[in-house]
Parts: C-alpha cells; structure tokens; sequence
C-alpha cells in the first residue's frame, strides 16, 4: 500500500518572513538618511535606512573597503552562522573570513541589505513616518535608487573608493551601476552571472511570478503584513520561488540528482511526489518563513527595469564610462543569465578583461556554490 504525506504539526508562518522592531538585531547596522530620496521613476522616499553588516577593519586610509552585493532574495548576513536576527547562515560564508578570498585580516567588507528588501532596510514591511506601513503603497524603484543610498553608506562611513566592488545576479546590476555611476568611487569590479541590461526572457519569467503572488487572495493589494500567521500571500510567494529556482538550477542537474524518483515512500501516482516536487516545496517553505512577499515584488520590478544603458546613450555608451580594473565571469550552465550576457558586458567594458566561465552543474546558482572558482577570481582581481 502507498504512503502519501500528510500535514505535519509545523506551525504556521508569520504573515510576512520581514525582520520587524522588535526583532534581535544581529550582527546589523543601520545608515539613517533623513533627507527625502528623490526616485528616477517620480516621487520620492521621505526617509530611509539601510541595514548592513561590516566584518574586519577600516584602514585609517580607508583604503581597504569592498562592497558586496546581494541577489534577490539575500540579505546583509553574508557570513557567519544562523543566530538570534539572522534566520540562515552567512550566503557567502566560505568566501569572507580570515584567510579567505575576501580576507577579513585585510579587507573591510561591507555588504548592505538593498533598498526595498525586508531584513532591515526600507521597504514595503517598513513603517512610513505616520507608523502605517507602506505594504502596496511602497514606492517603484530602479537600480539607481538603490546604488544613490548605498553611496550615502559609503560617505557615513568615509569610503571615498570601493577597493572592490562584487556582486552576482541582481546584486551585479546594482554593481555595474556603482562602476557606472560613480566611476570614480569604484577600484575594481567583479560582475558575476548579470547583465547590462534585464532581457525579454528574464522580464517575461519574472512576469509569471509576480501574477502567482498577486493572484493569491492573502495578497490585499500588498497590504497584508499584520494579518497574522498563515494569513500572508504564502501560496502566491512559494508558487513564485519553485518557478525561479528551477530557472536557477540546470536541467542536467536536476536530472542526476532527482531524476524520476518519489519521494521517499509516497508514490507519485496516488497523490504523493517525486523527490524533485518534494525540493521545490522545501526551498518554497523556508522562502516564506525568512522573506516578504512585498519586498519580492519591488526587487523583482527593479530588477526588469534595470538597463545601464537608460538615458546614457546606450549600453556600450554606458559602460566605456567604467574605468575600474574589470572581472566578468559568467556560469557555463546558467540559462537564466546565460554567458552571453556577460559577454556582452566583457566586450563593452574598456578595463575589462576576457570573459571568463565559472564551470558549474549548478546552473545559475553556480556563482553562489562555486565558491573556490570565486574566490579564484577575486584573488586575481585584488590579490
């Protein structure tokens, strides 16, 4: 006789995964800017803060910072162990800390959580001055707006020039802006698995996920932050999450390591599931315990408008104004930000070198798990 699962006593997930008030801070910092934040698309912010986390020294010449940019659903625990305010542990762990790539006994390593996302900074789990929060009022941002108030971090903190300025996915959209943006502020630049501009392709898979969680009844028109446990958009976010994370892996690895197979004992013809549902549905369930669904669809957004070349004559335009020592290094398996994107990108940079291939299985997720092909990169880069 067949086993299929049934419901566990797992309690219900806040309404949003958001960290809030209240909450142990961690190992975050918080740069306050007072001053509204005038938006490219209109508008403006009346007031923003951004979490971030630092780990080694500044140099009294404040010569040795680097700046590390997170992708979509990251944060600024870049490293270290899970603990009270930090759900997961460090997203990049193994490449920052003493002795590593990224060599904390050198290096001052700053990673900001971006604007618009919901482990500290400013976004739609956020409160507005009058304590309500935004939900879906939250204002359209572009990468520029999210770059304008890093820099605002870099001048509280007296980094006049990035040593290094790194990021991945959507964290290298918001770093080529910096070489972009401010070519003066940026040493050197590692752009990994991105893109000078958002493609059709990848506007189109963000598309599907932002009706998933929309379409979702908790959803409210974004204003759903306090309506309790399991009253959140939660089936529209992990609908959402299965659908980018099989964009994030490669069909060959899927493949050898789930193949058909069922889930432990269920059997996939009398309602249970094959091992690869079983993944999607775990990566989906932690997604909604540790994220807010508001915050998904303002980064997603800003992630499709992203196009470095907008109002500068173009992409090549754009990009002849990097003048930081360049690194472009795409994932030989990605079909999500394939490599000819960061071709695109080694070609039209002028301090850019070859492209080079990080070779992976893991598809885009590779510039993530690749770690020691990473930090291989960064060394050549930096040292």
């Amino acid at each position: 006789m067949s086993t299929v699962r049934t419901p566990s006593a797992v309690p219900l997930p806040p309404a949003s995964g958001a960290w809030r008030e209240g909450d142990p801070p961690g190992r975050r910092q918080w740069h306050v800017r007072e001053k509204p934040l005038a938006l490219e698309a209109g508008g403006e912010l009346p007031g923003v803060r951004l979490a971030f986390e630092t780990w080694g020294r500044l140099a009294p010449d404040r010569s040795n910072a680097v700046l590390v940019l997170h992708a979509l659903t990251g944060d600024s625990h870049a490293a270290g162990p899970a603990g009270p305010g930090h759900p997961t542990p460090g997203w990049w762990d193994a490449l920052i800390g003493a002795g590593r790539a990224l060599d904390t006994d050198r290096w001052f390593i700053v990673v900001p959580n971006v604007l618009g996302g919901c482990q500290g900074s400013t976004g739609p789990s956020s409160p507005r001055p009058d304590g309500r929060r935004w939900a879906g009022d939250f204002p359209f941002l572009t990468q520029r707006d999210q770059v304008a108030v890093e820099a605002g971090l870099a001048d509280e903190l007296g980094i006049a020039r990035w040593a290094l300025v790194i990021g991945g996915s959507m964290g290298g959209m918001r770093a080529v802006e910096w070489a972009v943006t401010d070519p003066e502020r940026t040493g050197a630049l590692l752009l990994l698995a991105t893109a000078a501009a958002a493609s059709a392709e990848q506007i189109a898979w963000a598309n599907i996920q932002l009706h998933a969680i929309r379409a979702d009844p908790h959803w409210r028109a974004g204003d759903y932050h306090d309506a309790g446990p399991g009253r959140g958009p939660h089936a529209g976010l992990g609908l959402a999450r299965r659908l980018a994370h099989v964009t994030y892996r490669s069909e060959a690895e899927l493949a050898a390591r789930f193949g058909r197979s069922p889930q432990d004992t269920e059997d996939p013809w009398t309602g249970g599931r094959y091992q690869v549902e079983s993944y999607l549905d775990h990566h989906a369930d932690k997604l909604v315990r540790r994220f807010d669904a508001g915050s998904y669809v303002t980064l997603t957004h800003a992630m499709n408008s992203h196009d470095v070349g907008r109002d500068r004559g173009g992409t090549r335009a754009a990009l002849r104004r990097v003048t930081a020592r360049t690194l472009v290094a795409g994932v030989d398996s990605d079909r999500l930000y394939p490599p000819t994107q960061q071709a695109e990108l080694a070609a039209s940079i002028p301090t850019a070198d070859r492209l080079r291939l990080i070779e992976s299985p893991y598809g885009h997720d590779g510039f993530l798990l690749e770690v020691e092909q990473v930090a291989a990169l960064v060394r050549e880069l930096v040292g």
